[in-house]
Protein backbone atom coordinates (compact mmCIF):
# COMPACT_ATOMS: atom_id res chain seq x y z
CA UNK A 1 0.00 0.00 0.00
CA UNK A 2 1.51 3.43 -0.72
CA UNK A 3 2.72 5.79 1.99
CA UNK A 4 2.25 9.67 1.62
CA UNK A 5 6.02 9.57 0.44
CA UNK A 6 4.87 8.11 -2.62
CA UNK A 7 1.60 10.18 -3.14
CA UNK A 8 3.54 12.79 -4.71
CA UNK A 9 2.92 14.18 -8.20
CA UNK A 10 6.18 13.25 -10.51
CA UNK A 11 5.05 15.71 -13.39
CA UNK A 12 8.12 13.77 -15.60
CA UNK A 13 6.28 10.52 -15.48
CA UNK A 14 2.65 11.79 -16.22
CA UNK A 15 1.52 13.09 -19.66
CA UNK A 16 0.50 16.69 -18.33
CA UNK A 17 -2.87 14.96 -17.46
CA UNK A 18 -3.69 17.73 -14.96
CA UNK A 19 -3.02 20.42 -18.14
CA UNK A 20 -5.50 18.73 -19.94
CA UNK A 21 -8.46 17.05 -17.99
CA UNK A 22 -9.46 19.45 -15.94
CA UNK A 23 -11.30 23.22 -17.04
CA UNK A 24 -10.41 25.99 -15.42
CA UNK A 25 -12.49 29.45 -15.42
CA UNK A 26 -10.92 33.31 -15.64
CA UNK A 27 -10.59 34.13 -12.52
CA UNK A 28 -8.21 35.89 -10.22
CA UNK A 29 -6.41 32.17 -10.26
CA UNK A 30 -6.58 31.81 -13.84
CA UNK A 31 -6.27 34.60 -16.77
CA UNK A 32 -8.54 32.99 -19.53
CA UNK A 33 -11.26 29.96 -19.58
CA UNK A 34 -10.56 26.44 -20.62
CA UNK A 35 -12.75 23.70 -20.95
CA UNK A 36 -11.95 20.09 -19.60
CA UNK A 37 -10.68 17.95 -21.76
CA UNK A 38 -9.00 20.50 -23.95
CA UNK A 39 -5.17 20.95 -23.48
CA UNK A 40 -4.03 24.10 -22.15
CA UNK A 41 -2.05 26.42 -24.29
CA UNK A 42 0.65 26.61 -22.30
CA UNK A 43 1.29 22.60 -22.78
CA UNK A 44 4.61 21.92 -24.83
CA UNK A 45 5.34 18.80 -26.30
CA UNK A 46 6.83 17.48 -23.83
CA UNK A 47 4.06 17.37 -21.79
CA UNK A 48 5.84 19.97 -19.28
CA UNK A 49 4.52 23.61 -18.62
CA UNK A 50 6.12 26.30 -20.93
CA UNK A 51 5.70 29.16 -18.46
CA UNK A 52 6.16 26.59 -15.14
CA UNK A 53 9.22 29.26 -13.46
CA UNK A 54 6.21 32.32 -14.34
CA UNK A 55 2.66 30.74 -13.53
CA UNK A 56 2.08 33.10 -10.81
CA UNK A 57 3.20 36.36 -12.74
CA UNK A 58 1.34 35.13 -15.61
CA UNK A 59 -1.52 34.57 -13.96
CA UNK A 60 -1.75 30.95 -13.22
CA UNK A 61 -2.39 31.05 -9.37
CA UNK A 62 -4.58 27.89 -9.47
CA UNK A 63 -1.59 25.72 -11.17
CA UNK A 64 0.31 26.70 -8.41
CA UNK A 65 -2.22 25.46 -5.89
CA UNK A 66 -2.94 21.99 -7.35
CA UNK A 67 -1.59 19.07 -6.66
CA UNK A 68 -2.99 15.47 -8.12
CA UNK A 69 -1.37 12.75 -4.52
CA UNK A 70 0.72 11.18 -7.78
CA UNK A 71 -2.16 10.21 -9.65
CA UNK A 72 -1.33 11.70 -13.16
CA UNK A 73 2.10 9.15 -13.11
CA UNK A 74 -0.31 6.42 -11.76
CA UNK A 75 -2.64 7.15 -14.61
CA UNK A 76 -0.22 7.39 -17.33
CA UNK A 77 2.25 5.04 -16.30
CA UNK A 78 0.36 1.95 -14.92
CA UNK A 79 -3.58 2.23 -15.70
CA UNK A 80 -2.88 3.30 -19.65
CA UNK A 81 0.93 1.33 -19.32
CA UNK A 82 2.41 4.51 -21.18
CA UNK A 83 -0.11 5.19 -23.68
CA UNK A 84 -0.58 9.02 -24.70
CA UNK A 85 -4.01 10.59 -24.73
CA UNK A 86 -2.07 12.82 -27.44
CA UNK A 87 -0.73 9.42 -29.50
CA UNK A 88 -3.92 7.88 -29.26
CA UNK A 89 -6.58 10.49 -29.11
CA UNK A 90 -9.23 7.58 -28.63
CA UNK A 91 -8.49 7.35 -25.24
CA UNK A 92 -8.31 10.52 -24.35
CA UNK A 93 -11.68 10.57 -22.72
CA UNK A 94 -11.08 7.41 -20.74
CA UNK A 95 -7.78 8.73 -19.60
CA UNK A 96 -9.41 11.80 -18.00
CA UNK A 97 -11.88 10.04 -16.85
CA UNK A 98 -10.04 7.61 -14.70
CA UNK A 99 -7.70 10.76 -13.71
CA UNK A 100 -10.37 12.35 -11.83
CA UNK A 101 -11.14 9.10 -10.49
CA UNK A 102 -7.42 7.92 -8.88
CA UNK A 103 -6.71 11.87 -7.90
CA UNK A 104 -9.80 10.86 -5.25
CA UNK A 105 -8.72 7.70 -4.50
CA UNK A 106 -4.98 9.08 -3.96
CA UNK A 107 -6.26 11.89 -1.51
CA UNK A 108 -7.74 8.88 0.65
CA UNK A 109 -4.77 6.97 0.09
CA UNK A 110 -2.14 10.11 1.77
CA UNK A 111 -5.61 10.48 4.93
CA UNK A 112 -5.81 7.13 5.50
CA UNK A 113 -1.65 6.53 5.87
CA UNK A 114 -1.54 9.86 7.99
CA UNK A 115 -4.38 8.08 9.95
CA UNK A 116 -2.23 4.56 10.69
CA UNK A 117 0.76 6.07 10.96
CA UNK A 118 -0.35 8.19 14.30
CA UNK A 119 0.86 6.31 17.58
CA UNK A 120 -3.06 6.76 19.04
CA UNK A 121 -4.63 5.19 15.78
CA UNK A 122 -3.92 1.66 17.47
CA UNK A 123 -7.46 0.42 18.44
CA UNK A 124 -8.40 1.29 14.69
CA UNK A 125 -5.26 -0.16 12.90
CA UNK A 126 -7.43 -3.04 11.59
CA UNK A 127 -10.29 -1.05 10.26
CA UNK A 128 -8.19 1.82 8.86
CA UNK A 129 -5.72 -1.21 6.84
CA UNK A 130 -8.91 -3.07 5.29
CA UNK A 131 -10.13 0.19 3.70
CA UNK A 132 -6.51 1.26 2.57
CA UNK A 133 -6.04 -1.89 0.86
CA UNK A 134 -9.21 -1.95 -0.63
CA UNK A 135 -9.22 1.42 -2.53
CA UNK A 136 -4.88 0.51 -3.18
CA UNK A 137 -6.52 -2.30 -4.88
CA UNK A 138 -8.80 -0.28 -6.72
CA UNK A 139 -5.96 2.19 -7.97
CA UNK A 140 -4.36 -0.75 -9.90
CA UNK A 141 -7.32 -1.45 -11.41
CA UNK A 142 -8.10 -1.18 -15.49
CA UNK A 143 -10.32 2.32 -17.06
CA UNK A 144 -13.07 -0.13 -17.25
CA UNK A 145 -12.69 -0.74 -13.21
CA UNK A 146 -11.54 2.22 -12.80
CA UNK A 147 -15.48 3.80 -14.35
CA UNK A 148 -17.48 1.45 -12.29
CA UNK A 149 -15.57 2.76 -8.76
CA UNK A 150 -17.04 4.84 -6.35
CA UNK A 151 -14.97 6.47 -4.11
CA UNK A 152 -17.38 9.09 -2.37
CA UNK A 153 -18.64 5.86 -1.47
CA UNK A 154 -15.03 4.62 0.17
CA UNK A 155 -14.96 8.45 1.61
CA UNK A 156 -17.81 8.66 3.60
CA UNK A 157 -16.48 4.83 4.99
CA UNK A 158 -13.80 6.84 5.89
CA UNK A 159 -15.06 9.73 7.59
CA UNK A 160 -15.79 8.21 10.98
CA UNK A 161 -12.56 6.21 11.22
CA UNK A 162 -10.60 9.65 10.36
CA UNK A 163 -12.61 11.49 12.56
CA UNK A 164 -11.87 9.15 15.57
CA UNK A 165 -8.29 9.29 14.80
CA UNK A 166 -8.43 12.63 15.29
CA UNK A 167 -10.07 12.64 18.21
CA UNK A 168 -7.49 10.14 19.86
CA UNK A 169 -4.18 12.16 18.88
CA UNK A 170 -6.32 15.29 19.95
CA UNK A 171 -6.79 14.16 23.17
CA UNK A 172 -3.09 13.68 24.22
CA UNK A 173 -2.83 17.21 23.79
CA UNK A 174 -2.23 18.97 27.69
CA UNK A 175 -4.44 21.76 26.58
CA UNK A 176 -7.39 19.88 24.27
CA UNK A 177 -8.39 22.54 21.80
CA UNK A 178 -12.23 23.31 21.26
CA UNK A 179 -13.90 21.78 18.43
CA UNK A 180 -14.33 24.95 15.52
CA UNK A 181 -15.19 22.68 12.80
CA UNK A 182 -16.72 24.20 10.32
CA UNK A 183 -16.42 27.77 11.48
CA UNK A 184 -16.40 31.10 9.68
CA UNK A 185 -12.90 32.55 10.41
CA UNK A 186 -12.40 34.13 7.24
CA UNK A 187 -10.11 37.41 8.02
CA UNK A 188 -10.14 36.71 11.46
CA UNK A 189 -7.57 37.92 13.80
CA UNK A 190 -5.36 34.78 14.96
CA UNK A 191 -2.00 35.55 15.49
CA UNK A 192 -0.18 34.04 18.02
CA UNK A 193 -2.95 31.82 18.89
CA UNK A 194 -2.61 28.77 21.04
CA UNK A 195 -4.86 26.47 18.60
CA UNK A 196 -3.14 23.21 19.69
CA UNK A 197 -5.12 20.47 19.49
CA UNK A 198 -8.09 22.32 18.02
CA UNK A 199 -10.55 21.09 15.80
CA UNK A 200 -10.80 22.90 12.18
CA UNK A 201 -12.74 20.76 10.00
CA UNK A 202 -14.12 21.85 6.93
CA UNK A 203 -13.24 25.65 8.95
CA UNK A 204 -12.68 28.66 6.49
CA UNK A 205 -9.89 30.00 6.87
CA UNK A 206 -9.45 31.99 3.95
CA UNK A 207 -7.36 35.52 4.24
CA UNK A 208 -6.97 34.55 7.99
CA UNK A 209 -4.15 36.00 10.26
CA UNK A 210 -2.17 33.09 11.63
CA UNK A 211 0.77 34.94 11.70
CA UNK A 212 3.10 33.15 14.82
CA UNK A 213 -0.09 30.95 15.59
CA UNK A 214 0.51 27.69 17.10
CA UNK A 215 -1.37 24.46 15.13
CA UNK A 216 0.38 21.97 16.67
CA UNK A 217 -2.29 18.55 16.49
CA UNK A 218 -4.69 20.84 15.59
CA UNK A 219 -7.44 18.96 12.80
CA UNK A 220 -7.02 20.61 9.25
CA UNK A 221 -8.75 18.28 7.43
CA UNK A 222 -10.74 20.22 4.83
CA UNK A 223 -9.98 23.20 5.75
CA UNK A 224 -10.21 26.79 3.13
CA UNK A 225 -6.47 28.12 3.70
CA UNK A 226 -6.49 30.22 0.44
CA UNK A 227 -4.24 33.27 1.42
CA UNK A 228 -4.14 32.56 5.23
CA UNK A 229 -1.05 34.31 6.76
CA UNK A 230 0.90 31.31 7.94
CA UNK A 231 4.22 33.61 8.70
CA UNK A 232 5.87 31.91 11.56
CA UNK A 233 3.23 29.74 12.29
CA UNK A 234 3.79 25.97 13.48
CA UNK A 235 2.57 23.30 11.73
CA UNK A 236 4.51 20.24 12.82
CA UNK A 237 2.08 17.14 13.89
CA UNK A 238 -0.99 18.98 12.39
CA UNK A 239 -3.63 16.86 11.31
CA UNK A 240 -4.57 15.96 7.69
CA UNK A 241 -2.78 18.67 6.21
CA UNK A 242 -2.56 18.49 2.44
CA UNK A 243 0.12 19.80 0.26
CA UNK A 244 -2.83 21.76 -1.71
CA UNK A 245 -3.36 23.82 1.66
CA UNK A 246 -0.11 24.94 2.30
CA UNK A 247 0.31 26.31 -1.80
CA UNK A 248 -2.60 27.73 -1.32
CA UNK A 249 -1.52 29.69 2.35
CA UNK A 250 0.99 32.46 2.62
CA UNK A 251 3.75 31.22 4.71
CA UNK A 252 7.52 32.49 4.94
CA UNK A 253 11.11 30.77 5.88
CA UNK A 254 9.86 30.58 9.65
CA UNK A 255 6.36 28.80 8.64
CA UNK A 256 7.21 25.10 10.18
CA UNK A 257 5.61 22.34 8.15
CA UNK A 258 4.98 18.92 8.96
CA UNK A 259 7.89 16.65 7.58
CA UNK A 260 5.93 15.01 4.40
CA UNK A 261 5.20 18.45 2.88
CA UNK A 262 7.45 20.50 0.81
CA UNK A 263 7.48 24.55 1.42
CA UNK A 264 6.25 26.07 -1.41
CA UNK A 265 8.16 27.80 -3.78
CA UNK A 266 6.11 30.62 -3.59
CA UNK A 267 6.63 31.22 -0.11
Amino acid sequence: MPERSALRADCSSCFGLCCAALPFSASADFPVDKAAGRACSNLGADYGCTIHARLRDEGYRGCTVFDCFGAGQQVSRVTFEGRSWRDDPGIARSVFDAFGVMRQLHELLWYLDEARSLPTSEPLGAELRALQKEAARLTRADAAQLREADPAALRERARPLLRRASELARARETRPGRDMSGADLVGADLRKADLRGTGLRGALLIAADLRGADLRRADLIGADLRDARLGGADLTGALFLTQPQANAARGDARTRLPEVLERPDHW
